[in-house]
């Protein structure tokens, strides 16, 4: 048997609603079948749910699906990479849709830029499951998992990240680099929006000497729910985030903590005396500048909370 050129895998927890549209999507790949595999790691409690549902895509010859009983995003990753048979492996979420050309553009980006491009992502567009609210502004759609960088397929430029619906690295160096932290990531139901897990895996492959390619010509979309275009969904998301970026840098962000603190106190001040308490990160806002000043502030606020507020004079 050939051993294939890439390998596209699929981690999931309970999606069957949306996976085999991600599945299908694979299959309708323009690179040959006998050069790719795709990998599914299904982390789902329901064990003989599982096998039933894996019966369904049983005439894929090129699929793999692996029951994985350990919970944890990260660790469906590394289970993944684990047992692929490529020396390239792709992530791809399981509520999202690659286009026809995805594996061949990265695989194209891999070749063209040599062995010092170990790792790679391309353009997610948003699949909006209800209207865009009003509220929310352009740089807010990161949150959403939303990459567009623009031009052509390059290194990546400093500020410019790639998200984990649509990611791809060198097996061999994601291996060497320690693969995925169990310590960040989402796990289980959703409960918790823990995050950063591909993010610390790039910093730690870039400490190596690697380096990420942005490759927008690979596209995925990825679906966005209803329930994520909520202000409530947002400042979880925002929270969470603060306490995974503090996670992967506990020294910097205690360091910095007093200066987190003023970007709080700026938006304070532009709120009525009323909401100028804890409320005043919850309250709705209709504005998109204020919601993203709350956004903003809120983050500041987790950073701050976390560090004890050390160095930080609150006046009563």
């Amino acid at each position: 048997m050939t051993m294939p050129n890439i390998t596209a895998a699929i981690c999931t927890y309970n999606r069957y609603d949306t996976l085999p549209k991600a599945i299908d999507s694979l299959t309708r790949q323009s690179l040959p079948a006998d050069q790719f595999e795709v990998i599914v790691v299904d982390n789902s409690p329901d064990h003989g749910r599982s096998r039933d549902i894996s019966e369904d895509f049983g005439e894929i010859a090129n699929l793999k699906w692996i029951i994985e009983k350990t919970p944890g995003l990260s660790n469906a990753r590394n289970v993944a990479t684990a047992n692929a048979s490529a020396p390239i492996i792709a992530f791809v979420d399981d509520d999202a849709i690659a286009s026809p050309s995805w594996l061949d553009k990265l695989l194209g980006a891999f070749s063209r830029f040599g062995e010092r491009a170990n790792m790679a992502g391309g353009r997610v567009d948003p699949l909006w499951g209800a209207p865009r609210p009003e509220w929310l502004a352009d740089d807010l759609l990161g949150f959403l998992s939303v990459v567009d960088w623009g031009g052509i397929a390059r290194f990546a430029g400093k500020d410019e990240w790639v998200a984990g619906t649509n990611v791809a690295f060198r097996v061999e160096a994601l291996k060497a680099a320690g693969g995925f932290s169990t310590s960040l990531g989402r796990t289980g139901s959703g409960h918790s929006l823990l995050s950063n897990d591909e993010n610390d895996v790039i910093a730690r492959m870039g400490a190596k000497g690697g380096r990420l390619l942005y490759v927008p010509e690979a596209v995925v979309e990825h679906l966005v729910p209803a329930d994520r275009l909520t202000q409530t969904w947002f400042r979880r998301r925002v929270a969470w985030q603060a306490t995974s970026d503090y996670i992967v840098d506990p020294v910097r962000q205690f360091n910095q903590a007093s200066s987190y603190w003023n970007g709080v106190m700026d938006y304070y001040a532009r709120l009525p005396p009323k909401y100028r308490n804890p409320r005043g990160l919850y309250v709705h806002q209709s504005d998109p500048e204020m919601f993203r000043m709350q956004i903003s502030a809120l983050y500041n606020f987790t950073i701050a909370l976390l560090s004890g507020f050390q160095g930080i004079e609150v006046v009563s």
